[in-house]
C-alpha cells in the first residue's frame, strides 16, 4: 500500500514538574568497606502538589524557536542551537491537529524540511531540562496488513535515555501511568573518581551471582531505611554480604524501563501480580531510585551502585532483553505505533498476528536493519565509558532468550544471523564480554551451537539438566555428569572456544530455587492464577521423600546434603559458575517454579533467614566460593588434557566402580549408552605446585568405599569438604590430614581432598 502523506505529528509535552528536594539519604559508611566512597550525597526530588503553578504553555511556546534539525543521532541530543529530536518512521499522515490541553504543545513536522529518508527530525531552541516529550504518528490502522497506527496515542521515543512516569514501584494509585521521554543535559558529569577502573576479572575466574535489584533489599528484614529498600542504593549497603559470600560478579536482572503494573490494568488471571515486560532498553528503571527520586536520580544512583561494586572488585553483568517488549494484545506504548511491521515479527498468513517466540506475546524483529541498529546503539550506550551523563561502564552483557536474535524477519532460524555477528564484531563492543541464553520459547535450542565467532559464552542448559539428574540418582548419567564437570568439551571444544564459554548453573531465576529442587517433585504454581498450567514440568527435581515442608529430621538432613552436593559440584566444575540470589541461605518459593510476578516474600531476599543460617548453610556456600577462587586448577582457560586429570573408574556402564585410571577429556564413552552408574571420582593435577585435588561424588543410597590414590611426592591428602558432615566439619579450608587408603563416601554425598605438604 503506497501512502501519499504530508505530515508527521511530533509532540513535545511540556508537563514541567516543579520539584522540591526530599530529605537526602546518605549511605551508611559503617556498612561499607573503607574503599567504597560515593561521589556525593544525592538529594532526590518529588513533585509538588498538583496546584503548584508552572510555566504557562503559551509563554513557553512563544519562546521556542524551531529549525529543521538533523537525522543523526536518533533520540534526543544537545546541539549548538538547541535540542535535536530524531525518530524513524515510514508513516507520516496527520492532517488535523486536535486540541491537546493547556499543558501540551504540539509541533507538526513538514516532510520537505524535517525528513531525511525515513528519519524525521527537528531542532527546538528554548527548551530546558525536565521537559517530557512524546510522538503522535498517524497512518492506516489496517491490522490485517500489519499496521497499528493511532493518532490519539502519545508514543514513547525508542531512544529515550530517561523515562518519566510512575515514580514508586507498584504504586496502585497510579496504575494507568503515561510513560514519556525526558532528558537532562544540564546535570554535571558523573564523577567516577581519579582512581576508578573496571575490575576486569578474567572469564575463567568469575563466580556469578544472579540477582534482582528490588528483591535483594525490598523486604523489611534487610534492615534498611524504607526510602532505599529495593533500590540501587540498597544494593550498595549489602556489598559486604556479597564479599563475604565470595562471589566476584553480579548479573542484574533487567534494570531497564518496564511497566510493573501492566497486569493490573485489566482483569486477568495474573492481575494480582507485577510484570517485567521490557518497554525500552535505553533507560534506567526509574522506580529503583531511592525515595521516588525519578529518572535522573535513577541514572545517578545506578552509577553509584556500579562504582561501588567495581571498587569492591565485583563485576557487573547486565541482563539485556532484546527479544520482546510490553506491547502484546492491544497494548501500544512505542514501537507498534511507530512502525509495527518493522519492529515486530508478524505472521501475514494469519492476519499479521504477532509471532511469539519469546513467550511474552510478541517477538522483536531483531535482524531487520532498523531494529538491528537500535539494538547495537543500545548496547554501545550501556557499554561505552564516557563522561556523558547517561553512559555507564558495564563490561558484561547477558542476552535473554538469545536464540530470538538468530531468527530472520519471518521467524526462520538463520545459520549466520547478522545481529549476532555484528555484536561479536562491533569495534565499540570488542572488549565487552557477551553471554547468550541460547534458547527461546519457539523451540530454537542452541546450547553448544549458538553462532559465536569465538566470543559468545552460553548459559549451559545441558549442564543444569545432567548435573540435576546425576545428583538425585538417575541411572545412566555418570558419563554425562563427568562431561559437564570437566568443562563440556563435547559442546564447546570447537574452534577457539574455551571452557569458560560454558556458563554453568544448576539454578537460575526461572524455575525452582535450590531448596525447592530438593523439596518438590512437581511444581506448585497455584498462586500464579493460571491453575498450575504455567511453568516447566521438566524440573529433574527430587523431594527426598516428602513433598514440601516437613519436620522429619532425616529428610531435612538429606535435603541439606543435596544442596551442598549441588553447590560443591558447581564450584569444582570447569567453566564459569553462576548461582542464584537466595540459594546461599536456602530460599524457598514453596514449589512455585514461575514466580516472576510476585513482589512478595516468595521472591524477596529474606535477611532474617539468612542470619539464622549464616553459620551453617551460608558458611558452606561461602567457603566453597572462596575455595574456587584460591585454586586456579578449578577454572582453566583450556580444556583438560592427559596431564590434567586422572579418572578412577573401572567401568562407566555398570554399578561397580573401582580403580581404572582414564586420562584426558575424551574418555567418557560419550557415544555409548551409559547404564546404571552413580559414583564418580576424578583427580585434578596441579603440575606447578603439586596441590592436586581429589573429588568423589556418591549418588547411591548406600556407602561407597572409595580407594584413595597416593598423593604427589612429599604431599599428603587433607580432607577439605565432606557434605555428609555437619557444620563446621563439612568444610575446613585448611584441611584435616587424611592418611587412610579408603574413604567411606556416605550416601548422597561428595568429598574434596587436597594434597598438601606433610
Amino acid at each position: 500500500m503506497t501512502l501519499h502523506c504530508k505530515k508527521i505529528s511530533f509532540m513535545l509535552i511540556f508537563v514541567i514538574p516543579s520539584l522540591v528536594p526530599c530529605k537526602p539519604y546518605r549511605i551508611s559508611s559503617s556498612s561499607l568497606l573503607p574503599m567504597l566512597k560515593l561521589s556525593r550525597t544525592y538529594i532526590p526530588c518529588i513533585r509538588k502538589d498538583k496546584n503548584t503553578k508552572a510555566t504557562t504553555t503559551s509563554k513557553l511556546k512563544a519562546s521556542l524557536k524551531v529549525s529543521p534539525g538533523k537525522a543523526s543521532p536518533l533520540g534526543v541530543s544537545e546541539v549548538e542551537n538547541g535540542i535535536n529530536f530524531a525518530i524513524f518512521s515510514k508513516m507520516h499522515l496527520l492532517e488535523n491537529v486536535e486540541a491537546l490541553g493547556t499543558n501540551m504543545i504540539e509541533i507538526v513536522l513538514d516532510p520537505s524540511k524535517n525528513k531525511t529518508g525515513d528519519i524525521w527530525h527537528i531542532c527546538v531552541e528554548g527548551l530546558n531540562s525536565g521537559i517530557h516529550y512524546g510522538y503522535r504518528i498517524d497512518g492506516p490502522n489496517a491490522r490485517e496488513e500489519g499496521h497499528r497506527y493511532d493518532n490519539s496515542t502519545i508514543l514513547l521515543d525508542p531512544y529515550a535515555k530517561l523515562v518519566e512516569g510512575r515514580r514508586y514501584f507498584g504504586d496502585s494509585k497510579n496504575k494507568i501511568s503515561k510513560f514519556l521521554g525526558t532528558y537532562d543535559f544540564s546535570a554535571d558529569a558523573f564523577d567516577w573518581g581519579p582512581d576508578y577502573k573496571l575490575p576486569n576479572i578474567a572469564e575463567k575466574d568469575l563466580i556469578i551471582y544472579e540477582m534482582n535489584v528490588r528483591a535483594f533489599t525490598a523486604h523489611e528484614s534487610s534492615g534498611l531505611d524504607a526510602s532505599i529498600r529495593g533500590s540501587y542504593l540498597g544494593v550498595i549497603e549489602k556489598i559486604p554480604h556479597l564479599l563475604e559470600l565470595g562471589i566476584n560478579a553480579v548479573e542484574l536482572l533487567p534494570v531497564f524501563e518496564f511497566d510493573e503494573m501492566e497486569f493490573q490494568r485489566r482483569p486477568n488471571p495474573r492481575d494480582h501480580m507485577v510484570l517485567i515486560f521490557i518497554i525500552l532498553d535505553f533507560s534506567f528503571f526509574p522506580r529503583y531510585a531511592s525515595n521516588g527520586g525519578g529518572p535522573q536520580a535513577a541514572s545517578y544512583e545506578f552509577k553509584e551502585m556500579v562504582k561501588a561494586l567495581h571498587h569492591a572488585g565485583i563485576e557487573v553483568i547486565l541482563d539485556v532483553v532484546y527479544n520482546h517488549t510490553n506491547e502484546a494484545g492491544g497494548f501500544v506504548t512505542s514501537f507498534r505505533g511507530i512502525d509495527n511491521k518493522v519492529y515486530y515479527m508478524l505472521d501475514f498468513k494469519k492476519n499479521a498476528r504477532l509471532l511469539n517466540f519469546s513467550g511474552c506475546g510478541n517477538t522483536l524483529n531483531c535482524n531487520h536493519p532498523v531494529v538491528m541498529e537500535l539494538i547495537l546503539d543500545s548496547l554501545r550506550h550501556w557499554y561505552h565509558i564516557s563522561e556523558a551523563f547517561f553512559i555507564i561502564p558495564c563490561g558484561w552483557l547477558s542476552f535473554d532468550l538469545a536464540s530470538v536474535l538468530c531468527r530472520g524477519t519471518d521467524g526462520a532460524p538463520l545459520n549466520s544471523p547478522p545481529l549476532v555477528k555484528a555484536i561479536a564484531k562491533d569495534p565499540v563492543l570488542s572488549r565487552c564480554k557477551i553471554i547468550a541464553e541460547p534458547w527461546d520459547c519457539g523451540g530454537l535450542y542452541l546450547v553448544g551451537k549458538f553462532p559465536n565467532w569465538d566470543r559468545w559464552a552460553e548459559w549451559n542448559g545441558q549442564y543444569r539438566d545432567d548435573v540435576r539428574r546425576f545428583v538425585k540418582g538417575d541411572p545412566g548419567t555418570k558419563g554425562s555428569f563427568a562431561s559437564r564437570v570437566s568443562g563440556s568439551s563435547d559442546l564447546y571444544m570447537v574452534n577457539n572456544r574455551k571452557p569458560f564459554h560454558s556458563i554453568n548453573f544448576v539454578i537460575a531465576h526461572d524455575g525452582f530455587s535450590l531448596y525447592d529442587l530438593v523439596s518438590y517433585n512437581v511444581k506448585h504454581n497455584d498462586d500464579n492464577g493460571e491453575d498450575g498450567r504455567d511453568g516447566s514440568n521438566d524440573n529433574f527435581s527430587w523431594n527426598c521423600g516428602h513433598e514440601g515442608e516437613t519436620d522429619d529430621i532425616k529428610i531435612q538432613g538429606l535435603r541439606s546434603r543435596q544442596m551442598k552436593n549441588f553447590h560443591l559440584t558447581l564450584l569444582v566444575s570447569q567453566g564459569t559458575p553462576m548461582m542464584l540470589m537466595g540459594d546461599e541461605y536456602g530460599h524457598t518459593r514453596y514449589g512455585n517454579n514461575n514466580s516472576y510476578g510476585h513482589d512478595t516474600a516468595i521472591n524477596h531476599f529474606l535477611w532474617h533467614q539468612m542470619e539464622e543460617r549464616r553459620s551453617t548453610h551460608f558458611r558452606f556456600f561461602s567457603e566453597m566460593n572462596k575455595f574456587r577462587q584460591k585454586h586456579c586448577i578449578l577454572g582453566r582457560d583450556r580444556f583438560l588434557g592427559k596431564k590434567d586429570v586422572t579418572w578412577h573408574e573401572d567401568n562407566w556402564t555398570t554399578l561397580r566402580a573401582s580403580s581404572l585410571h582414564l586420562h584426558g577429556n575424551t574418555m567418557y564413552s560419550l557415544n555409548k549408552t551409559i547404564l546404571i552408574t552413580y559414583v564418580f571420582s576424578p583427580r585434578l593435577h596441579d603440575e606447578k605446585l603439586g596441590n592436586d585435588i581429589y573429588l568423589a561424588f556418591n549418588a547411591h543410597d548406600y556407602v561407597v568405599k572409595a580407594t584413595i590414590p597416593s598423593a604427589p611426592n612429599n604431599k599428603g591428602w587433607h580432607r577439605v569438604a565432606d557434605t555428609n558432615l555437619e557444620s563446621p566439619d563439612d568444610f575446613i579450608a585448611e584441611g584435616i590430614p587424611f592418611c587412610e587408603t579408603v574413604y567411606n563416601v556416605a550416601p548422597f554425598s561428595s568429598i574434596i581432598l587436597q594434597a598438601k605438604p606433610k
